[in-house]
């Protein structure tokens, strides 16, 4: 009799547990349909972030037994069960006079969110810790978009912010295996682009490089997540997010593991199925694995005609997330040299540079001076220069004369007037030209230091300190993106309309500002 009680109450904890992380299409079948495909609410991602007043199953009830009836309105019924998220009572307002600095201290207060406040029937993941989210539609904390907000926070001595949100992403890689894209139900197929050992990196320069030992654990878990089933891998094959190249190497690409919309873009993808010639579950595999990368959308995933419709991220071996996974390697090989594991240390030493080597091999392309992405199943280079070429310079993966030629490059093609554009084509997504984002201007210049191109790094930076400050005089506000061309349009392009806070921006901002004591230009 105790065993049984024992199996059954297992059971409810198990049913518990998995229902927590039902997404709202999981929970609303039908419903969750009728609203997305709706114009109740101009952004699909409204929906998925609202919060049930009650029990899903009674509001399904209810649904299913009132949606016939000829006086059913579907917002209200809408409004009348669920807490539907939008702009905060207490609208922050900025005040230019006191200066960009105080902004942005200001807004590490207002882009704070306690740990603990996560509803029963949320979709949001909760987490053991507080921590910062990018601002506007973007209510929860994001995998990549963190690293680089964390580089502001230590310019603002917010150590223990820092820690807080390292020890979420450590429970997260806990409790899922991989750091998911943000900690939302609806995010957990896929990650983002892999900066953990990253952020340690960042936590290292004040607690000491013992804490790469420390998360050891997680770091492990995280490299088994993107390297999954690599080992058995013939040449030409492709697993999940690892690919076995022609020659035998192992290199990696973005994948989700679902094949529907997503469901925080849900119209959008469905409107957008129907103009593609692949397979519907092909092409929102393709659509989820760009978003895993970050870079939604952009013409680096597409074929030449830089069309949506397209879309084959899934064939593309991305040289940043590469570069990522190198970065990944050395800090699971210097782990292993902090405990005085030599066996181990030489083990994953000889992963990092087996993949430097095909990174090199793969991604360099002499023609275009340029590190490239590269199409496995054409077995070519991508059309499309894009600014995640910079991402060997980062590393030091590049020679001297490689590196020569990306500055060449950053210094005569993607350099304007507000800084790094992201590509050259203009094609109306967010992650091609005319815009630019602080992440990849980061990125370029702390690049092109490695390889003593400071000139060109200071430049890039007081074109990009310019803008954001202009935006900011003019407006009171940074912003999630910019239009480097034209600096005096705002940012366009994308699913949805520009967002303002903004997390990344501030942290590179306050960074690059003490690195260059650059505050008036």
């Amino acid at each position: 009799m105790r065993k049984l009680l024992l199996a059954f109450s297992l059971i409810i904890v198990f049913s518990f547990a998995k229902s927590q992380n039902l997404t709202p299409r999981q929970f609303f079948p039908d419903l969750f349909e009728a609203v997305q495909l709706s114009d109740i609410f101009p952004d699909n991602k409204t929906f998925v972030d609202a919060i049930p007043k009650r029990d899903p199953a009674l509001i399904m009830k209810d649904y299913n037994e009132q949606k016939n009836k000829s006086d059913f309105d579907l917002k209200q019924f809408v409004t009348n069960n669920f807490i539907i998220p939008g702009a905060q009572k207490n609208i922050f307002k900025s005040d230019i006079n006191k200066g960009i600095r105080e902004h942005i201290d200001t807004l590490w207060h207002v882009l704070y969110r306690r740990h603990d406040t996560v509803s029963k029937y949320s979709s949001l993941v909760p987490l053991p810790n507080d921590y910062i989210v990018p601002g506007g539609r973007f209510r929860e904390t994001y995998y990549w978009d963190s690293y680089f907000t964390m580089l502001g926070l230590r310019e603002s001595h917010q150590y223990k912010v820092i820690q807080n949100m390292i020890n979420n992403f450590a429970y997260l890689i806990d409790k899922f295996g991989f750091i998911p894209n943000g900690n939302r139900t609806y995010y957990l197929t896929r990650s983002q682009p892999p900066f953990f050992s990253m952020m340690l990196d960042v936590l290292a320069k004040d607690e000491g490089e013992q804490v790469i030992a420390k998360y050891q654990p997680e770091l492990l878990k995280e490299y088994a997540f993107w390297m999954s089933g690599a080992n058995k891998l013939k040449p030409g094959q492709a697993y999940r997010n690892s690919v076995r190249m022609a020659d035998g190497e192992i290199l990696n690409r973005y994948w989700d593991e679902s094949d529907k919309p997503r469901e925080e873009s849900f119209k959008k993808d469905v409107d957008a199925e129907k103009l593609t010639k692949q397979k519907a579950g092909d092409f929102y595999r393709n659509i989820r694995a760009a978003a895993e990368s970050g870079w939604d959308f952009s013409t680096r995933w597409m074929d030449t005609t830089g069309k949506l419709e397209t879309i084959q991220t899934t064939f593309i071996i991305p040289v940043d997330l590469n570069c990522l996974l190198y970065h990944l390697e050395l800090s699971i090989a210097k782990s292993y040299q902090l405990q005085g594991n030599a066996a181990k240390y030489n083990a994953y030493l000889t992963k990092a540079l087996l993949r430097k080597k095909a990174i090199l091999k793969y991604s360099w392309s002499e023609k275009n001076g340029w590190f490239m992405d590269y199409n496995w199943k054409l077995k070519h280079a991508t059309p499309q220069q894009s600014l995640a070429g910079v991402f060997p310079l980062e590393f030091k993966i590049a020679n001297t004369k490689q590196a020569a030629s990306v500055a060449a490059g950053l210094k005569t093609k993607f350099l304007k007037a507000g800084g790094l554009v992201t590509t050259f084509k203009r094609s109306g997504q967010q992650w091609d030209s005319p815009n630019a984002w602080a992440p990849l201007q980061y990125m370029a210049i702390d690049g092109l230091n490695n390889y003593h191109q400071s000139g060109l790094a200071r430049s890039i930076a007081e074109n990009w300190i310019r803008t954001n400050l202009e935006v900011f005089n003019s407006t009171g506000k940074l912003m999630e993106k910019y239009d480097v061309v034209d600096t005096n349009v705002k940012a366009g392009g994308g699913e949805y309309p520009l967002q303002d806070g903004f997390g990344w921006t501030n942290g590179v901002l306050l960074n690059l500002l003490n690195r260059y004591h650059l505050d008036q230009l």
